[in-house]
């Protein structure tokens, strides 16, 4: 899921009301317990018993097969918290199928979908067993290898590994949540359903108590993947965006940044005189050897809170990390165009002390000031990138400005970017304005949410819905082209 996609999601969720206060109750204290917004309990999951006469619609028309579930003790081995599945009297075909149990709430996938998805699945499980295992994922999508890129087939099968502890899922439970997820009826919380929409007992009024697949956020705590490197034309073309003071401690946070742009402004005169590289290049690399400080501090205070209380995070953590390494990335890139002097680095090493100690005990008073302040800084620092790429693209010809837009980026930015062969600096410049906007969109976004929510940008149940969500497209698509094709050729035969 794209930033922005996640964004659009969550947004409204997480800034709402006038005092800004968030309505997420993410709770990360149990594996598979899920229930977004504050609900009247949280339940584990309810298992599914369906016997021989609901179990009648088959694959390819095959006789009904009677379903047993055995329950283990769950001291045993992981294999033993299968469900195992008995059949009997299945006629061979040519190839062995998956039963499907009447299911007559699904309500986007048709019986024809539904039939290619159970066949796709039944291809994939190996043992023949009637669960799909991170492994048998993984054979999957693979095979729709255009909807899915290796290495995100590399990721969703490690998080479906990790979200489900090892367990395989049943084919029935697979289902549901393909359906669910196509159906945009989101196990995160959807609209209303009416009472013969409902699939009780894990759907109450649009929203899964615990998710289908008995997935849960433990995940997040050690996976987080974003990828700077990859933006395409259309994310490197960045809005500007103001998120207005609502709070006496927005205002407070839009003051203070206003007061530092304002100083910083004048002590380096950075609105006197014509724009050149060099006033570009001191500006930058000062400021990103800042910017790179308040996600590092953010991780390490949520890190030591976590050790101290024994307690999880949610993945903020590691977004904080990454967002850290990101700024200082811009910094080690720019130090490819100019190498700072002595007396330079002297006022680094001092802005450093200054701005890390007040930042460090700001952010123990109150994280929601300093989010929200980081938010309103970067969205100075996308003002600032804009400003600079206007003055590349209308730079005179032959001044030094203008070479930019030809001169080649550092190996490390291509490298970082993906800006390829012919990647310049003004590249370099977009890519770096595309990660401020999206730290201005993050810090806005978590600014005043609980200490126990589950990181809005990557929820492994919400990563692994995504998932779900073009599969089963992806299917759709095939069964309309496959529908298209046979209609073609029974038109060209009536024809001859």
């Amino acid at each position: 899921m794209t930033l922005e996609a996640t964004l659009l999601r969550h947004g409204s969720r997480l800034l709402l009301t006038s005092k800004r206060r968030p309505l997420i109750n993410g709770s990360t204290k149990s594996c598979v317990s899920w229930t977004r917004f504050a609900a009247p309990s949280l339940t584990t999951s309810t298992h599914h018993r369906f016997n021989s006469s609901n179990s009648n619609n088959i694959v390819g028309n095959l006789p009904a097969l009677h379903h047993h579930y055995s329950h283990h003790d769950a001291n045993n081995n992981s294999n033993n918290h299968r469900r195992s599945i008995h059949s009997s009297n299945i006629t061979n075909l040519g190839k062995s199928a998956i039963a499907s149990p009447t299911l007559p709430n699904l309500r986007a996938l048709t019986p024809t979908v539904r039939d290619a998805i159970l066949s796709d699945l039944n291809q994939v499980d190996i043992d023949k067993n009637g669960i799909i295992d991170s492994e048998e994922l993984k054979i999957l999508l693979s095979k729709h290898a255009t909807s899915f890129t290796d290495d995100e087939v590399v990721e969703l099968t490690e998080l479906f590994y990790a979200s489900t502890g090892g367990h395989g899922v049943e084919v029935v439970r697979f289902l549901e949540a393909l359906d669910a997820a196509i159906a945009e009826k989101s196990t995160s919380g959807g609209g209303e359903m009416s009472e013969d929409e409902k699939i009780s007992p894990l759907v109450e009024e649009g929203k899964f108590k615990t998710h289908p697949l008995g997935i849960g956020t433990c995940a997040s705590e050690y996976m987080f993947s974003k990828t700077h490197g990859k933006y395409t034309p259309e994310q490197l073309e960045i809005e500007l965006t103001h998120v207005p003071p609502v709070t006496t401690l927005d205002k407070g946070a839009l003051f203070a940044v206003k007061c530092f742009r304002f100083g910083f402004d004048q002590a380096t005169g950075w609105n006197r005189g014509s724009m050149t590289p060099e006033k570009i290049l001191n500006r930058a690399i000062f400021l990103e050897t800042v910017a790179a400080i308040p996600g590092m501090v953010a991780a390490i205070i949520r890190h030591f809170r976590s050790l101290r209380n024994m307690t999880r995070d949610g993945g903020m953590l590691n977004m904080f990390l990454e967002e850290a390494n990101n700024e200082r990335m811009h910094l080690l890139t720019f130090i490819r165009l100019k190498d700072p002097g002595m007396i330079f680095r002297a006022a680094v090493i001092g802005a450093q002390g200054v701005f890390a100690t007040g930042f460090g005990l700001a952010y123990v008073a109150s994280p929601a000031f300093c989010h929200r302040f980081v938010g309103y800084i970067e969205e100075e620092a996308v003002l600032t990138y804009t400003k600079i790429i206007k003055a590349i693209e209308e730079a005179e010809e032959g001044s030094e400005l203008a070479q930019w837009k030809a001169h080649p980026a550092p190996k490390i930015a291509k490298g970082y970017w993906h800006l390829g062969e012919n990647g310049t600096v003004l590249d370099v410049m977009k890519a770096v304005r595309a990660d401020e906007a999206e730290h201005r969109d993050v810090n806005h976004a978590v600014s005043g949410v609980p200490d126990d929510t589950v990181n809005p940008l990557y929820d492994p149940r919400e990563r692994l819905d995504s998932m779900l969500a073009k599969y089963v497209r992806d299917i759709m698509e095939r069964e309309q082209q496959e529908k298209g094709d046979k209609k073609a050729t029974s038109t060209s035969t009536t024809a001859l």
